[in-house]
């Protein structure tokens, strides 16, 4: 099982200088290492040792939020398989490990990937590393979505049912964090119902 013998000269390897976080998140004033930083300290160690990583994506899950600015935001998690091979004799050993990601383009997937490679290779060879995990270089702000409230749908409801006078006269009365809670999609709901309202 010549897996084991390449997976500890990798260790052996790295154990001398680790990766450091020489990256900077300029958002929110931390650092952090990258998968470039990781692939350049593992790519001679691994080739010195004789040991592949090959890794198979199990699944991807794709949620879509909203920013702090109203623009889309991508939250991607794969869940990710890596053979650790040995080149000598074909040895392996398989680590199973989480990836999560945000982007506002295209780019969540590949940086849940790389998030996955990243600490797997931190775990299965015991890198050297200083301060807490770190997080990707960009920080999003998820928008908060407020709730209507039973009571304001109730209110907002009776007052479509009264007519169009009255639904606007209760639309102009609320305040503008309720205008966020009820959304444009009630709205233009409860405004149809209060143009069908026959006066």
């Amino acid at each position: 099982m010549k897996v084991y013998q390449a997976i500890s000269a990798v260790m052996k390897d790295l154990s001398k200088e680790g990766v450091s976080k020489d990256r900077n998140n300029a958002q929110q004033g931390y650092k952090f290492r990258g998968i470039d930083d990781m692939y350049n300290a593992l790519a001679p160690c691994l080739s010195r040792a004789g040991l592949v990583i090959l890794p198979r994506c199990l699944s991807r899950e794709v949620v879509q939020h909203t920013s702090a600015k109203g623009n889309a935001l991508f939250y991607v998690t794969v869940d990710v398989e890596f053979d650790l091979v040995a080149a000598e004799d074909g040895s392996n050993h398989t680590v199973k490990m989480y990836g999560e990601a945000m982007d506002s383009a295209d780019k969540a997937t590949n940086k849940a990937m790389s998030a996955a490679y990243k600490y797997m290779a931190m775990e299965v060879f015991c890198i050297p590393t200083e301060g807490d995990n770190d997080a990707d270089s960009t920080t999003h702000e998820v928008a908060v979505i407020p709730v209507p409230s039973p009571s304001l749908l109730k209110t907002a409801n009776e007052a479509a049912n009264s007519g169009l006078a009255g639904y606007s006269a209760f639309w102009k009365e609320i305040t503008a964090d309720e205008r966020v809670a009820i959304g444009p999609k009630r709205h233009a709901d409860f405004k149809l119902v209060a143009q069908e309202v026959k006066a």
